[in-house]
């Protein structure tokens, strides 16, 4: 590592170089701070990619109060009313402080140019470049942290482990990159990792995003909420490569239709049709292929020959598979698209350990419920990375004494979990599935390989959706279909979701008790 870790030491901690990241950063300036990323700034994050834009009441005809209805109703009775109020209030002023660092937002003559996507009763979708608005956003963030020089960028340098002190306190991390493993003392630390998509084998995240910032979490005994609501997005370009390139929900917002080989309308008579909730869509695209048809994206009428220009990047690849997206339906399917579940984090985006907080989709904010609303998690990370910023300044370094590691872990490995998560934690889920799953993965979370981590991660995702037994949102349980008449969200710790692992897998399967 080129940098003088001696130099760095009591400095904030930032783990993660997507749009979160990047944003907390930014905002904690003049303030010195470290940003972490296993890749170089921009790359290997999930925020790059997407397509959609920021959810924000900018329009004549909307409201904070519409959009927080919208929220609540897509979040299925587990959104945190407070934290949904806070977030879509702050939405506006986030994009325009993204647009002051720089981001250059599709725009016409009266303003932002405002686009519609699914469960959303306004047209609030910002976004930049059309379905860039991810690269845009962190071009324009990391051209701004390049010229930030209280910003420290460690680029190709991964977090191992979070250290404390001998009162459970954040005390340094544990980092290796490509000079070997070192220690950074520091008391404060965030973690914008990103999702967990990289545990399935169809994703449309980047595959190194496997749940990185949940497992540095729970290792240190912070509380996960809700890690069982797992969003499938509906529309990902069914082709081999992995990961799935996704067709952003906009282009359906613009009039697209879902179809099958004959042409059939399979969602006509559901409530919103295309545009139903992410989850509503899921399950039906998930159906009609289980049933053995395939299914299409059409847009041929709509957008149709507009296409390529309100969409180039999505153009762009299609016409790599040998499509024209004016002329030919898009064979499409559900992939694992974003993890509503995460660090329990408080306003402040603090956890339940003194020093971390998190921020983005590693975190649980309480915004999302059940299945998030489309677009509003940009929106949800630009206006938490403010929020962090905000407490971080108001936290002052202290003496600190991490607690010495015995041995530096291996650099994670999920693709022996993500055929297990794949099968049993997908679209639609089952007891026998589940527990299968969690017999699977537990010894090798419990040992120290590889696999470990990303094992622990899935592992707490399995426990959780085994003992929610209802199908609420994004988790739908086939063998308990019916929606429990009360909303209680999951507070889990990686002890309790190894002792509760333990006890599934004696009981369904007696044959595990050596685990």
């Amino acid at each position: 590592m080129s940098a003088d870790l001696a130099v760095l030491a009591g400095q904030p901690v930032i783990v993660g170089a997507g749009l979160a990241g990047l944003a907390t950063a930014l905002f904690l300036a003049p303030q010195p701070v470290v940003l972490l990323t296993k890749a170089p700034l921009g790359g290997e994050a999930s925020s790059p990619w997407a397509q959609g834009g920021m959810a924000a009441s900018m329009g004549d005809d909307d409201s904070p109060a519409l959009h927080h209805e919208d929220t609540l109703a897509a979040g299925d009775g587990l959104c945190d009313a407070a934290a949904v109020r806070r977030i879509v209030e702050a939405a506006p002023g986030a994009i325009a402080r993204l647009a002051a660092l720089g981001v250059e937002f599709d725009r016409h003559e009266s303003g932002f140019r405002l686009g519609l996507e699914a469960a959303h009763s306004r047209n609030r979708i910002v976004h930049a470049d059309g379905d860039g608005t991810g690269r845009e956003i962190i071009r324009a963030l990391v051209e701004a942290v390049r010229r930030t020089p209280s910003i420290t960028a460690l680029e190709h340098v991964e977090a191992r482990r979070l250290l404390l002190d001998g009162e459970g306190r954040v005390a340094g991390i544990l980092i290796a990159g490509p000079d070997g493993a070192a220690v950074l003392p520091t008391t404060r630390v965030v973690l914008a990792t990103g999702g967990i998509g990289g545990l399935y084998e169809e994703t449309t995240n980047p595959l190194a995003c496997f749940g990185q910032g949940l497992a540095l979490a729970a290792r240190v005994g912070a509380v996960i909420a809700d890690p069982e609501f797992v969003q499938f997005h509906p529309t990902a370009f069914a082709t081999a490569a992995r990961p799935m390139k996704l067709i952003s929900e906009a282009v359906r917002g613009e009039g697209a239709l879902l179809i099958d080989e004959d042409g059939r309308r399979f969602l006509a008579a559901e409530p919103g049709a295309e545009l139903a909730p992410r989850d509503v869509v899921a399950r039906a695209v998930w159906r009609e292929l289980a049933a053995g048809h395939s299914v299409f994206l059409d847009a041929r009428a709509r957008p149709g020959a507009g296409f390529s220009t309100r969409f180039p990047a999505i153009a762009r690849f299609c016409s790599e598979a040998g499509l024209d997206p004016a002329r030919d339906p898009i064979p499409i399917r559900p992939a694992a698209h974003y993890h509503m579940g995460g660090i329990a984090v408080d306003a402040a985006g603090r956890s339940s350990v003194e020093g971390l907080w998190a921020a983005g989709e590693v975190a649980s904010t309480g915004l999302h419920g059940a299945n998030r609303l489309a677009s509003n998690s940009l929106t949800e990370a630009a206006v938490a990375a403010a929020a962090v910023a905000e407490s971080l300044k108001a936290v002052p370094a202290r003496p600190f004494r991490p607690t010495p590691l015995a041995e530096v872990p291996a650099a994670a490995d999920p693709s022996s979990v993500r055929p297990v998560l794949s099968r049993h934690a997908g679209v639609l889920r089952d007891g026998e599935g589940l527990a299968s799953a969690v017999a699977a993965l537990l010894p090798r979370a419990l040992g120290n390989s590889a696999a470990a981590d990303p094992a622990l991660v899935g592992l707490m995702i399995a426990v959780a959706a085994f003992e929610r037994r209802e199908s609420r949102g994004a988790h739908s349980r086939t063998d308990y279909p019916e929606r429990a008449s009360a909303a209680l969200r999951t507070r889990i710790t990686a002890s309790a979701a190894l002792a509760a692992a333990r006890d599934i897998a004696e009981t369904v399967f007696p044959s595990a008790r050596s685990a």
